[in-house]
């Protein structure tokens, strides 16, 4: 018989800081190295070290580049990590984008708290500089989608395309002749940029996302809340701020808005992009054009339709412009990036508006202007919010309640064990309730740390 050991190190009873670490008679492998976001009692445990000998493990799997699958991983690195990390070529040039943006915030946050003393640290530290995500970039190797890589003799793994944002996939990892499926974040069936995601035939065990476990998206009419956005902007002489997350929806935020202008839905304002991640994934759209549906042709027209800005000096000029105008800043959920420097000298200002476009976690700023916060706290101080918010749901790169039950739909076995992942508790309890009534399959909602062994 052959042990397999499961680590449950994120994404377990709530939404971030994925991390699943297998132990087998071969070889250890993790699947994703996420942070954890939104609240602090979250955060923190960003700074406790794992409960794994970490400098045993051989491989890191990533599904996607996003910082809530990627951004531990300059601290795996620190505490002994010297393996192997693996991801398709996009999804490994998003998780480099990303790393360096991170470690540069880092930086920039740990340094501004010590010269402004509002950090209970003394001194205030980054979680990883730029240095360690360059070293960290070092271990990263890329691998075509559809093949099978061989890791040892009895495990192998396949990564296969599942929309959500470029590059993602859901891994087969098949150990002694059993097949583990990790769905990552599963994308839309319709999406504007992204092809469908493909689907499971076959899993003994599967690792569920949850996300929107317990809804459904709205049918909202994009073109016509963000055509009344516009237009009041304009009517107020006011500025639109959307936070974005980089990957994916900020892309797809330009399309749309480049679409309504083709079609004379929405006047000629100014529309800034203000994201250097952001630009840098654009990049990536450019660099590959078979991980998404836009021709090159479609793709240079639409980006020359935007302000694109690269230096800080010029977000202040963005800021200081008094036409009426559309500003898209990092980050989507509010926690950090450009957007905090527009907030700061406009959300205070009721011609403002602010458009939130995606899941909001619990914790985050995004999660309290969505909920009617008369004040946010950023840098240590507190803004008062006479701004407008207002919220699109219908733009989440993630699959529904719908689309989760559509996704694992064609798997033809039962599997033995199905885990819950990903997902706030509401969102989880539902959604195994629902593949109960629905499939007739007995799922499981594991704890943060909690261990489940196999014998094979």
């Amino acid at each position: 018989m052959n042990k397999i050991k499961i680590t449950f190190l994120g994404a377990s009873g709530t939404v971030t800081g994925s991390k699943f670490y297998l132990e087998t008679p071969e070889k250890n492998i993790m699947i994703d190295c996420g942070m954890f976001q939104g609240l602090k009692e979250l955060r923190t445990k960003n700074w406790e070290p794992l409960s794994i000998d970490v400098s045993s493990m051989d491989y890191v799997l990533l599904t996607h580049g996003h910082l809530d699958h990627t951004g531990y991983l300059p601290r795996l690195v620190k505490e002994g990590f010297k393996g192997t990390i693996l991801g398709t070529e996009p999804t490994l040039s998003i998780a480099r984008t990303i790393l360096l943006d991170s470690g540069k915030i880092q930086e920039e946050q740990a340094k501004k708290a010590n010269e402004e003393g509002f950090s209970k640290h003394t001194p205030a530290l980054p979680f990883y500089t730029v240095k360690e995500a360059e070293a960290t970039i070092k271990l990263f190797s890329s691998c075509d989608k559809d093949e099978w890589i061989t890791l040892s003799d009895h495990c192998r793994f396949k990564f296969r395309y599942n929309g959500h944002i470029i590059g993602a996939t859901f891994i087969e990892l098949e150990i002694f002749e059993k097949i583990f499926v990790f769905s990552g974040d599963i994308g839309r069936l319709n999406d504007e940029l992204l092809n469908p995601p493909e689907r499971p035939q076959w899993a003994d065990l599967l690792f569920l996302e949850s996300t929107y476990g317990n809804k459904l998206h709205p049918k909202e009419d994009i073109t016509e809340i963000l055509s009344e956005l516009i237009s009041k902007t304009i009517h107020d002489r006011g500025t639109l701020i959307i936070p974005s997350f980089a990957v994916e929806r900020l892309q797809l935020l330009m399309y749309i808005l480049w679409q309504l202008y083709k079609k004379n839905a929405i006047p000629n304002i100014p529309i800034f992009i203000d994201s250097p991640m952001g630009n840098n994934v654009l990049d990536v759209f450019e660099q590959f054009p078979d991980w998404h549906k836009l021709t090159t042709k479609e793709y240079q027209a639409m980006c020359d339709h935007f302000t694109i800005i690269s230096s800080f000096a010029d977000t202040w000029k963005t800021i200081d412009d008094k036409r009426p105008k559309v500003v898209i800043a990092g980050s989507g959920m509010v926690t950090g990036g450009r957007v905090l420097t527009y907030l700061k000298q406009l959300v205070d200002i009721p011609s403002t508006k602010v458009l939130l476009v995606g899941f909001q976690a619990e914790g985050t700023r995004g999660r309290q202007l969505l909920d009617g916060a008369h004040e946010i706290k950023i840098h240590g101080r507190y803004y008062p919010v006479k701004a407008s918010i207002h919220l699109i749901e219908s733009l989440s790169a993630h699959a529904d309640q719908h689309g989760l039950l559509h996704w694992i739909g064609a798997i033809k076995n039962i599997p033995e064990k199905v885990f819950l992942i990903h997902g706030e508790a509401t969102a989880l309890d539902a959604f195994r309730v629902k593949i109960k009534a629905t499939k007739g399959w007995d799922c499981h909602i594991p704890k943060l740390n909690e261990i489940f062994e196999l014998y094979i």
